[in-house]
Formats: structure tokens, C-alpha cells, sequence
């Protein structure tokens, strides 16, 4: 058998579905039909990678993430929903989500995200990512922020708007692909929650002051460090 995965869901025709596609690509599938069930199959068998619905009875796919993340801060998380607002989206990846996919869904698309995720997820458990900012190092791997002795957890939102800054250095990055990066879509109400969370990162690197976002007006942001 291949990777595990544990999907909760309590649509059981669309499980039967995901179960016998997933099953036929080689994993090993491990279903639940609500979060406390879920939860209780995770402690007791584990898994490569979850796939949970958001809503449903008895323990909805946010609060069996909160118990999962107290246990694997580092096991892939991907939400199907058919909510999509952003406060929604945002919920889900504070608490630790990796990928969301809107319902309904094409199977291929679930497939293909699932491999993306395992394959990171490899990746990550291997070695740990960092890029120097300045005097800080910067863990994309943790999403934190050192200098000396001191680290600072970074937020989802904040670690990916920085990944994609930090590997962009003197270059302008484009507002819209920033929100696409974090959010999967350019929406004018993502603006506001972009501006605040490149806010966020100047408080963040303020230590080092070779260190600067530049809003280049009507395009997006620019990290730059003095030499």
C-alpha cells in the first residue's frame, strides 16, 4: 500500500467515490464520517496527510484540525469546503491547513493536490528551508523568524507573503500575485487583509534596519536589504 490518508466526510456517496479513486491510485484510505470520528482514527492509526470536510455534525473540520495540530504540527491538511469566503479561508489556514478545494471538485484536481502536499511534506521532513534576511533567518520549513537568540512564529499568511518577497529580493512582486499565492484568487477585499499583513512583517523585521517593504504604489511591495 501506498501513503496513508485519513479523509473525513460525512457526504457518504461522495466518500464511496473519493475512496475507490484514491484506492485505485494505490493509497491507503482511511475514512471518517465526522470530526470526533476522525480525530479518534488519527490518534489511533496516524496518517500521511488529511483530507477533511469543514462542516460537519458533531465536530466540524476547524475544531478536529485544532486537536490534530496539538498533536503533528506538520501533517498535510487539505479542506474541501463549499464555503469561500475569506474569513473562512483565513480560519482554516490560522489553524493550520496547507490547501483548500472548493466543492464541488474534479477528482483529478484532489488527486494532483494530494501528491503536491506529500511531496512537500517529504521535502520539508528532510531538511528545513531558510533564506537570510539581512541579519535574520528566515525558516520557511517552521514559518519563523530568527535573530540570535530570539525566534518569532509567523503566521500562514505572513510566512507565505514573505516566501514569496524574500525569493524576490529588489524585485517588484505584484499585489495580485501576492493575494493569488496566499488566497487563490485576487479579490479587491483581500487588499485591505494584504496591506495588514505586510504591516505585520515590517513590526516583524524592524530589528534590522537595512531591512525594508517598499509599497511601490499601484503595483505591490518590494523587499530590499542596504548593503
Amino acid at each position: 500500500m501506498g501513503n496513508k490518508i485519513l479523509f473525513v466526510e460525512d457526504e457518504e456517496d461522495l466518500t464511496l467515490i473519493v475512496t475507490d479513486t484514491l484506492r485505485g491510485q494505490g493509497y491507503d484510505v482511511i475514512t471518517a464520517a465526522n470530526g470526533i470520528e476522525g480525530l479518534e482514527k488519527y490518534r489511533s492509526i496516524g496518517a500521511d496527510i488529511i483530507v477533511a470536510d469543514v462542516m460537519m455534525p458533531g465536530m466540524d473540520g476547524f475544531s478536529m484540525a485544532r486537536q490534530i495540530r496539538k498533536i503533528s504540527t506538520d501533517v498535510p491538511l487539505l479542506f474541501l469546503t463549499a464555503k469561500s469566503t475569506i474569513d473562512d479561508v483565513e480560519e482554516g489556514f490560522e489553524i493550520g491547513a496547507n490547501d483548500y478545494l472548493k466543492k464541488p471538485f474534479e477528482l483529478r484536481e484532489l488527486i494532483v493536490r494530494i501528491k503536491a502536499l506529500l511531496r512537500s511534506y517529504k521535502i520539508n521532513r528532510e531538511e528545513d528551508i531558510k533564506f537570510s534576511i539581512g541579519k535574520y533567518i528566515f525558516n520557511i520549513t517552521t514559518q519563523t523568524l530568527t535573530l540570535g537568540e530570539r525566534s518569532l512564529e509567523l503566521s500562514h499568511f505572513e510566512a507565505k507573503i514573505l516566501e514569496r518577497l524574500t525569493t524576490n529580493i529588489g524585485k517588484t512582486v505584484d499585489a495580485s500575485e501576492l493575494m493569488i499565492a496566499v488566497w487563490q484568487r485576487d479579490e479587491p477585499s483581500n487588499r485591505n487583509s494584504l496591506h495588514g499583513y505586510i504591516h505585520k512583517l515590517r513590526r516583524a523585521l524592524r530589528q534590522d534596519p537595512s531591512i525594508s517593504i517598499i509599497n511601490q504604489r499601484g503595483f505591490g511591495y518590494m523587499l530590499t536589504i542596504k548593503r
